[in-house]
């Protein structure tokens, strides 16, 4: 499939060679595995004819740029809504805030990415069409657009995520305390979100993997370099090194998002950090108690 309907047998053959698709399976296997362990490479890429990772490493920084102001426009939006609802629960402001984010799930990223450059980019002539400016400055104005088409469609969850459990936190008995105490509303709204924080940190850290998804359809509207678009070009070329290659340097993304969200609810909330001091203190102290017992045997 990869060279076509027509194509003649030593062209099969010499494919076949150069994937190593002539020796054993097991041999396959095993120097697969070894060699994406020693170099981090999956292969020859098939369509380009360059090395799977350099292929990759050469376009993450697009895509990682992408996804960082991504995050952090997901973080920007989804804070002050959520919180403002929950301070105006059913009034007119948060009956707003639940209804529009509702409205942008409907919508799919490619249809909102092509209204952006239609109005901001072709229309407006404010952002670029595509493509990267360099420098930093070029960057941030380069993803501007794609970032907020991304950040729309992962905003909804973060909201209703964070709204219901600021109405948990405002109406538990902590918070009476501090009103009855007489506090600032500013020092009673910082420990609200404080305590809230942890269960939409966990959210947001799920999404990470939904906004990488996002970048393949973004990158393809706004004309990014990126990841995203590699693999596109590498599914339509059936180039499986290539696309093995992204996968996983995708899925270590993000797991080591994952443990970064786990250390930092860790430093958002005591509780976590103490949960996990705690068991250690007491797995010392049945290791301090078996071997005491079996001094006095």
């Amino acid at each position: 499939m990869v060279l076509g309907l027509k194509a003649r047998p030593e062209q099969i053959a010499d494919m076949h060679r150069r994937l190593g698709l002539d020796q054993p399976l097991w041999r396959q296997f095993t120097s697969f595995v070894a060699t994406l362990l020693t170099t981090g490479d999956t292969g020859q890429s098939i369509a380009y004819n360059a090395s799977s990772r350099a292929l990759v490493l050469s376009r993450m920084p697009v895509s990682l740029w992408l996804i960082g102001c991504s995050a952090v426009l997901v973080v920007a939006i989804s804070l002050p809504l959520a919180m403002t609802a929950a301070l105006h629960k059913d009034g007119w402001v948060d009956q707003l805030v639940r209804i529009v984010p509702t409205i942008t799930l409907g919508m799919p990223e490619f249809w909102v990415g092509l209204v952006f450059v239609l109005l901001f980019a072709v229309t407006l002539r404010i952002f670029p069409v595509g493509g990267v400016q360099p420098g930093i400055d070029g960057m941030l104005y380069s993803m501007a657009l794609p970032s907020l088409t991304i950040a729309l469609a992962q905003t909804p969850f973060i909201v209703r995520s964070l709204r219901t459990r600021i109405l948990e936190v405002l109406g538990s008995d902590f918070v009476v305390a501090l009103r009855a105490a007489h506090l600032p509303e500013r020092v009673i709204r910082r420990h609200v979100l404080r305590n809230a924080l942890l269960p939409a940190l966990q959210l947001y850290g799920m999404k990470i993997s939904f906004l990488v998804g996002g970048t393949l359809v973004v990158e393809q509207v706004f004309g990014l370099p990126g990841v995203g678009s590699l693999l596109f070009n590498a599914i339509t070329a059936r180039d499986f090194p290539l696309i093995q290659a992204i996968a996983i340097y995708c899925a270590l993304g993000v797991v080591l998002v994952s443990v970064v969200v786990e250390i930092a609810g860790g430093l958002i909330d005591y509780r976590v950090r103490g949960a996990a001091v705690g068991g250690r203190n007491r797995a010392a102290a049945g290791e301090w108690n078996s071997a005491a017992a079996r001094g006095a045997l």
